[in-house]
């Protein structure tokens, strides 16, 4: 499966078959929160925060992808990623994009 963030594929035409996306909602863990809010006293990247919305880009972007698979997809284009904040504690990550098979 191709993912790419352009809108096309040099030398490639393709007929689109539609919005994919997949999704992931991860909380916070008290022990990971306690230990995160002592790092923000002193600066800092919160690595365990950085590695949970990293696990979460890759749930999101392979539930896309077995979205686009089920269409018989052979790549997707203009893939995009995006989160929010779902409730206090918890934060959704989403991928999404064009599925599109070549034709």
């Amino acid at each position: 499966m191709i993912l790419t963030t352009t809108e096309s594929i040099p030398h490639k035409e393709f007929e689109i078959l539609g919005i994919v996306k997949g999704n992931c909602i991860q909380t916070k863990n008290i022990g990971r929160d306690f230990t995160q809010g002592l790092k923000s006293l002193v600066g800092g990247e919160l690595e365990t925060y950085t590695k949970m919305l990293n696990e979460s880009r890759q749930i999101a972007t392979q539930r896309m992808v077995e979205e686009a698979e089920s269409l018989k997809a052979d790549a997707v284009l203009n893939v995009r990623f995006s989160t929010s904040s779902v409730m206090q504690g918890a934060a959704e990550m989403i991928a999404y994009g064009t599925a599109v098979r070549f034709v």
